[in-house]
């Protein structure tokens, strides 16, 4: 079946597009492939002030509300779908996938069901729903094709998102998504470095590499080393300025992903390692193959190496049978562990999951004052990274992104390479630069979160135009664009505009 001809064929005029994400990386990822897909096929992205022919929802199946908040959004565009004749819902990712005809059940006016495994079939779908005047569900229990060989259509001219790996092969008690995306599959390095290639190519300074568990690539084809050995092969690349990965498993990072990290210069000082509990009697219970010690030593090893590299976490409070004890022990290493950023959820559980029929389920006013006081701790911790900073000179990659603020204090956005956050504004008479370019500013405010640049005099700011400046410059005169200057409420570090849930 030839996806694109047998879509394309009823199509009279350009139907318009909107996506709605819900949920990580992975599924923003699967939203560029969708858009790429939907353009590949005729539609065009919807205006701010239309309404769309198509809205498609990938959802989440992570946490407790992911049902309702779905439906909730459903129900609220029925009316809209009741005044527009032939406007279409569909309905892909991981929920999708998990309740299949349960959505079409609920919701008879969605058109289209589709899951993790079959996002090229999307435009098909929506076709024969079209045609026969019916909701079509189709997802498949394996992959049909890995999703980087669809088309794309990417969101930010300076980064991109690049998989290397499909599916998990753990068995976390309180995961769902080995069971939604199925058995780890790798694609082949030089498919990988092709792509990669192709973005830089294309004017990307920066690539995120990403995996349900990163680190564990090349398990498919049995070498142990694969994701050091890709690591070491971006430095290669001509161009490529920045990279990144996420998310990394503690149980699997060896040695030799440190070397690498240290030893290739365009991969940055920063690393995402999902601690979940400090608790070894908690970590057993929710099949996490690691201990604390491992964990702290771990980071241990990769700031020996890279002393400058930032932190970040994921972090569970409330599992099943989690005592006081097992509490403190998790403030215990996070108040070793020096993260710059954590991100904190309460325990929610999800049917299909062990953890969800255990025992000592905690009740929900303990896991808030315990959750509290985790943020509290964190926050003063991420401060007191933040302020050391204060002072230092950082390189920062600009976004288009100027924050919440940006329009009251002219302030721009960019990245440091440790990929924290960088509210700057311009000296007077300086160039203003575009996203994708890269100016050096010094530090001269923290926050815990966020940090402050701003240079008095014009020897404090520099500005080095990139390859990635110039592709923003073209796409903007594609797209009718004019200016040069970061606009607010774009794209942050190759996140695609869409609407994220």
């Amino acid at each position: 079946m030839n996806i694109v001809t047998e879509a394309v064929a009823d199509i009279a005029t350009p139907r318009s597009y909107e996506i709605r994400t819900f949920g990580c990386q992975m599924n923003v990822h699967d939203s560029e492939r969708i858009s790429g897909l939907l353009e590949t096929n005729g539609y065009v992205p919807a205006g701010d002030e239309s309404t769309p022919d198509l809205v498609v929802f990938n959802t989440c199946a992570v946490r407790e509300n992911a049902a309702n908040r779905l439906y909730g959004h459903l129900g609220n565009l029925k009316v809209t779908k009741d005044e527009h004749p032939g406007m279409q819902i569909a309905v892909g990712g991981c929920l999708a996938q998990k309740d299949q005809d349960t959505i079409v059940k609920r919701a008879p006016w969605v058109d289209v069901v589709f899951g993790t495994h079959n996002i090229g079939s999307l435009p098909v779908l929506l076709n024969r729903s079209r045609h026969n005047d019916e909701a079509q569900v189709e997802l498949l229990e394996a992959l049909e094709t890995f999703p980087s060989t669809l088309p794309t259509k990417r969101e930010s001219s300076y980064s991109g998102w690049v998989s290397i790996s499909v599916g998990c092969n753990n068995t976390c008690t309180f995961c769902i998504v080995p069971s939604l995306r199925g058995k780890e599959k790798d694609r082949r390095p030089g498919d990988i470095l092709a792509e990669v290639q192709a973005l830089v190519d294309d004017g990307a300074v920066e690539v995120t590499l990403l995996g349900q568990n990163v680190n564990t690539y090349g398990v498919e084809f049995r070498d142990r080393q694969a994701f050091s050995k890709l690591l070491r092969a971006t430095g290669e690349i001509d161009g490529l300025e920045r990279v990144r990965f996420t998310s990394p498993h503690p149980a699997s990072f060896t040695d030799d992903v440190i070397d690498a990290m240290a030893e290739t210069p365009n991969v940055m000082p920063q690393l995402h390692m999902p601690l979940q509990s400090g608790s070894d009697s908690i970590l057993k219970a929710m099949r996490r193959s690691y201990r604390s010690k491992r964990f702290l030593g771990i980071l241990d090893k990769v700031r020996e190496r890279i002393p400058h590299a930032a932190v970040t976490t994921d972090i569970i409070v409330g599992f099943p049978g989690e005592t006081e004890a097992d509490f403190q022990q998790t403030l215990e290493v996070v108040e070793a562990s020096r993260f710059s950023m954590a991100y904190t959820f309460q325990y929610s559980p999800r049917a299909g999951t062990p953890a969800a029929d255990m025992e000592d389920q905690i009740p929900k006013d303990v896991v808030q004052e315990r959750f509290e006081r985790l943020v509290a701790l964190q926050d003063r911790i991420a401060a007191e990274e933040s302020a050391k900073l204060v002072g230092t000179s950082q390189e920062l990659l600009v976004t288009n992104d100027a924050g919440s603020r940006g329009g009251q204090t002219g302030r721009l956005t960019g990245r440091a390479p440790d990929n924290r956050l960088v509210h700057f504004s311009i000296p007077e008479g300086a160039q203003a630069p575009r996203p994708g370019d890269f100016v050096t500013v010094p530090i001269t405010e923290s926050h815990p979160y966020h940090l402050i640049a701003d240079p008095t005099a014009a020897t404090q700011y520099h500005l080095r135009p990139s390859r990635a400046g110039d592709a923003w410059d073209r796409a903007q005169a594609d797209s009718c664009g004019t200016g040069t200057v970061a606009p607010a409420g774009g794209v942050n570090l190759g996140l695609p505009s869409l609407r994220i849930g």
